[in-house]
């Protein structure tokens, strides 16, 4: 006979001890809810210390989940499926298949058959550099051409749903290039806030690329759409209190440069300003975005059109100055 140990049903949020995941857990614990399955893997790293202080009735592994929800089906509300393999420059195209796309079908699968409430995360890597205008209409899926295995395995999952006619039963969101605190784990591929705070401290510098067109973007002028993981959290989590479906943008919608940020960081920081740039490798230069912004009209009439309130995103500056002072400086998660 299984035990039920908590008062409410279940919200399930794989990849929950991760970036992106741990913020979600603090943001649902400041509202109130602890009735959260997490699901993740902790490994040997320092991923469990993004838990620290959080509110959950479990924490078990991505390997036992399936077997955790047999018989559990009307114990569940909703999940909210983060759990991804998010390396850029991991090669095992295999494990990328397995990890991101299998498991996420095998989950929405079972989300589906039961009715449960199912928000997941996609990513902009999907857009690739086929589609400038990044619109997030359903009828331009097809059309996408990835640059990695880690957008075309989240590619697929996208296209899963739509063949499936599932798209208007499920919210996916396109995140765009999140930064905020609980990223430390991630190393090389934390977000280049963490980075450039570094670097400043250490070194009292910023380098960025220079440009690869340099007759369209300047040095440090290539554009980028970042988004704070707090609005993130925000925003993903607004799902589960209402029946909007399908996939969705999730950007700032603001173009902001490697300058802007890099001068960001550094008032942040009170330190005076030295970008220095360096060449781009050749490699690099064949597949590199000069400009990404998500276009957020999608998700901005659809909540004017259940009568909503607009969504709202901190600035980049606050969001930076928020970040370093509070988080990186000290050493401290969220």
């Amino acid at each position: 006979m299984k035990t039920k140990i908590y008062d409410d049903q279940l919200i399930v949020i794989t990849g929950a001890a991760g970036f992106i995941g741990s913020c979600m857990v603090k943001h649902l614990n400041d509202k109130g809810f602890s009735n959260l399955l997490l699901v993740d893997d902790l490994g040997q790293g320092q991923k469990w210390k993004n838990l620290v202080g959080k509110k959950y009735v479990d924490l078990i592994s991505k390997y036992d989940l399936f077997d955790f929800l047999e018989g559990r089906e009307s114990e569940i509300e909703a999940f909210i499926h983060l759990g991804a393999c998010p390396s850029t420059v991991e090669t095992d195209a295999d494990y990328f298949m397995e990890n991101n796309y299998r498991y996420s079908v095998e989950l929405a699968e079972y989300a589906l058959n039961n009715e449960h409430r199912f928000i997941y995360a996609s990513s902009a890597a999907t857009y690739g550099m086929s589609d400038p205008s990044f619109s997030d209409n359903h009828d331009n899926l097809d059309n996408l051409k990835q640059l990695n295995v880690y957008g075309y395995t989240k590619h697929m999952f996208d296209l899963w749903l739509k063949n499936q006619g599932a798209l208007d039963q499920v919210v996916g969101l396109k995140y765009f290039n999140v930064f905020g605190p609980n990223e430390y784990h991630k190393e090389r591929m934390a977000s280049v806030v963490l980075h450039m705070t570094r670097s400043i401290l250490d070194q009292g510098l910023v380098r960025l690329f220079k440009s690869n067109y340099p007759d369209m973007y300047a040095d440090g002028e290539q554009i980028r759409d970042f988004i704070y993981v707090k609005d993130v959290g925000r925003i993903t989590c607004d799902f589960l209190e209402n029946d909007l479906s399908g996939i969705f943008n999730l950007g700032s919608g603001v173009e902001t440069t490697w300058n802007a940020f890099a001068r960001a960081t550094f008032k942040a920081l009170e330190k005076s300003e030295h970008i220095e740039y360096f060449d781009m490798p050749s490699d690099l230069s064949k597949h590199y975005l000069n400009h990404t912004k998500a276009d957020m009209t999608k998700l901005i009439n659809a909540y004017a059109e259940k009568g909503l309130e607009k969504p709202t995103f901190y600035s980049i500056e606050d969001a930076v100055k928020e970040y370093v002072l509070d988080y990186l400086v000290k050493d401290e998660r969220w």
